[in-house]
């Protein structure tokens, strides 16, 4: 004999499997809320530097050439350029081959970031220029290599990538910095705690180190297991005033 299977609800009584629909598609729907706001949030950072980085040299450059009446750019090149550059990040940071050199010395994976983020904003930007030689302008996609070789400012192109790198070095060694102290550490060095005080909290924690290593050198793991044993109780009382 075939039988159906019924779906019950919270008390047990028959519930029509239609019912179940509006809830998935709930469901679904703050599943990729929360992933477009997670998205949003890791944009934030490089597009909010990248968007004064950007406009300071827009605004430095043009002083520089205001005796020649000339402009070079301005804001809203700058603030796309930006936004282009932050959509770069997002790409970049979800490529797990990004965090190869992450157990190598400090200075080997903000160099290895710094020119990755530099090749995926370089490559983002020339697939920006055809989208807008081949959309925008309504020229023929065929032609768009010999309009970079014949038309293409290169020297214009070639100036705002050198700034792009070196704005980088900046935000990689800043973003390494901050996940070696931890979320939210960078803000409070700079923000909230004064330099006596951190160097007392510092000198406070290698010290606490230093006594927990010499306690592990004097007694067994197995007492360290034990929760009825003075070494347990020591070292439980070093723990707390590390996380304090």
């Amino acid at each position: 004999m075939k039988t159906e299977s019924t779906l019950l609800d919270n008390e047990g009584q028959p519930l029509d499997a239609g019912a179940e629909r509006p809830g998935a598609v709930v469901r679904i729907t703050n599943r990729i809320g929360a992933r477009i706001l997670h998205e949003a949030r890791e944009a934030v950072g490089p597009t909010l530097f990248f968007f004064v980085g950007f406009n300071f040299i827009v605004f430095t450059t043009n002083l520089l050439l205001a005796d020649y009446a000339i402009a070079v750019s301005n804001f809203m090149l700058a603030t796309v350029a930006a936004l282009v550059v932050g959509k770069a990040v997002l790409v970049a940071n979800a490529m797990p081959y990004l965090r190869r050199y992450d157990p190598a010395p400090l200075i080997r994976p903000i160099l290895f970031k710094t020119a990755f983020y530099w090749v995926i904003v370089f490559l983002a930007r020339l697939l920006e220029r055809f989208v807008h030689f081949s959309v925008i302008e309504r020229n023929p996609s065929g032609e768009f290599m010999s309009y970079l070789i014949t038309t293409f400012s290169w020297h214009r192109f070639s100036a705002i990538s050198l700034w792009i790198l070196a704005l980088f070095l900046i935000y990689v060694t800043a973003t390494e910095f901050s996940h070696l102290f931890g979320p939210g550490e960078l803000r409070r060095l700079f923000f909230t705690s004064r330099p006596s005080e951190l160097q007392l909290n510092r000198r406070q924690r290698i010290r606490e180190l230093l006594r927990l290593s010499r306690l592990m050198d004097a007694h067994p793991v197995a007492e360290f297991r034990n929760p009825t044993s003075a070494a347990h109780g020591q070292m439980v009382d070093i723990l707390l005033r590390l996380a304090r």
